[in-house]
């Protein structure tokens, strides 16, 4: 791929497919050569970009807040100590706001939720063919693997599984801190015995279980979908750039445009998942009479 030119839905089906390792059709395992190869895998295969550009990041953000732990004292704080402090104020504010019960998970909760789904969809606005390319150069030089069968998704949240883990995590919690607040009694009640009158509990079951279900949902394809459109304009913005010399330089302003646009979308993205997770943690520790 790095060598030779190729169609436009070629690049564009490269970009958007996942490293992925799991057992091949014939028993033996190993790094899936195309997208049909890779849903053969099924359910236990892995997609080794995603979980390894979302554990670098994860790493990424506990040593920068590990540093700037280190680095806090009693006098004037540094402009990394300050950038830290102005993050931590942000979110405990947020989460001041936003939830009434008592709950010390939830803050420490909402910091590695916010700022872990910002350097995720950062990532976005990192050349769209530069990791790729890496990833290439790594597969083919390294460990001598055909160019072609190279694939690399560099954006964690433009794969639904990262997200919908996430969400599938959240919906955990909340129906932990549903039963140990209100007890499995309470927690069931909420589900039958509301809106509606009591006897009307098979309806009110329906409603409770489709609202209930759809709050991990929506959370994960919300991110999923915004963060993966956002990478399909720097791809079709791409493969715009090498279409000659009217379009080139055209595409590299609309690249730089949509960079700096997508900055705030990425932002509140990272925001609205932080702030949804508040909320619905809110919910699961309220009682109702």
């Amino acid at each position: 791929m790095a060598s030779e030119t190729i169609s436009s839905s070629g690049y564009i089906k490269h970009h958007l497919q996942n490293l992925t390792f799991g057992q091949h059709a014939d028993g033996s395992w190993g790094f899936a050569h195309t997208a049909q190869e890779a849903a053969n895998m099924g359910f236990w295969a892995i997609n080794v970009d995603t979980i390894g550009m979302s554990v670098l990041l994860g790493v990424l953000m506990m040593w920068f807040f590990r540093r700037a732990a280190k680095k806090a004292t009693s006098g004037v704080p540094s402009g990394l100590v300050n950038f830290a402090e102005w993050i931590v104020e942000f979110v405990d504010e947020n989460v001041r706001s936003s939830f009434t019960g008592r709950n010390p998970l939830v803050a420490p909760l909402a910091l590695t939720i916010f700022v872990w789904v910002f350097l995720m969809n950062l990532v976005d606005d990192v050349m769209v063919d530069l990791i790729p390319q890496i990833a290439v150069f790594v597969g083919e030089h390294v460990f001598g693997a055909d160019p072609h069968h190279v694939f690399f998704k560099a954006v964690p949240t433009t794969d639904p599984n990262a997200t919908s883990a996430m969400a599938l995590v959240v919906f955990a919690l909340m129906v932990f801190y549903g039963i140990k607040v209100k007890g499995l009694g309470g927690f069931l009640g909420e589900l039958a015995f509301q809106p509606f009158p009591k006897w009307l509990f098979p309806i009110n079951l329906v409603l409770e279980l489709v609202s209930l279900i759809s709050k991990p949902v929506s959370l994960s394809l919300r991110l999923f979908g915004n963060i993966y459109a956002g990478e399909m304009i720097f791809i079709l913005l791409a493969i715009m750039f090498g279409a000659g010399w009217i379009l080139g330089p055209l595409s590299g302003l609309l690249q730089i445009g949509w960079a700096i646009f997508h900055i705030l979308i990425i932002a509140l993205q990272a925001y609205v998942f932080m702030m949804l997770t508040i909320v619905y943690l809110d919910m699961a520790h309220q009682k109702h009479h």
